[in-house]
C-alpha cells in the first residue's frame, strides 16, 4: 500500500473536468473528498503505470459512498483520471485491515 501527503490542489484540464460525472456520476468534489478519508486505501496500479506513475485510491466521500479513483501526480498536484462506484471485490479490499 502506498501512503500519500494530503493534497493541497487538484488538476481540473478540459478533457478530464465532467468525464466522471457523464460516465459514472460521480462529482469533482466527491473525488476530492476521499482524499481526506482517514480510512483509504492507496495502491499503485501497476497495470497502467507505463507512461507515468498511476495509483489506486478507494475511499469514501462525507456521504459514505465508496469510489474507486485512478490518480497521477503531476508537478505535485493531484490529477484525476477516473473514479465510479466500488465493485464487491474492492468493498472487501478497502475493509481489510
Amino acid at each position: 500500500m502506498v501512503t500519500i501527503k494530503e493534497p493541497t490542489e487538484f488538476i481540473w484540464d478540459g478533457s478530464n473536468k465532467d468525464k466522471n460525472w457523464i460516465k459514472h456520476k460521480v462529482t469533482n468534489q466527491e473525488c476530492e473528498e476521499i482524499f481526506s478519508d482517514r480510512d483509504k486505501r492507496i495502491y499503485k496500479d501497476r497495470l497502467h503505470s507505463e507512461k507515468e506513475k498511476r495509483f489506486i485510491l478507494l475511499g469514501r466521500t462525507k456521504k459514505e459512498r465508496l469510489l474507486y479513483t485512478v490518480f497521477t501526480i503531476r508537478n505535485k498536484k493531484i490529477r484525476i483520471i477516473s473514479s465510479r462506484d466500488v465493485n464487491k471485490k474492492e468493498v472487501k479490499l478497502y475493509f481489510e485491515c
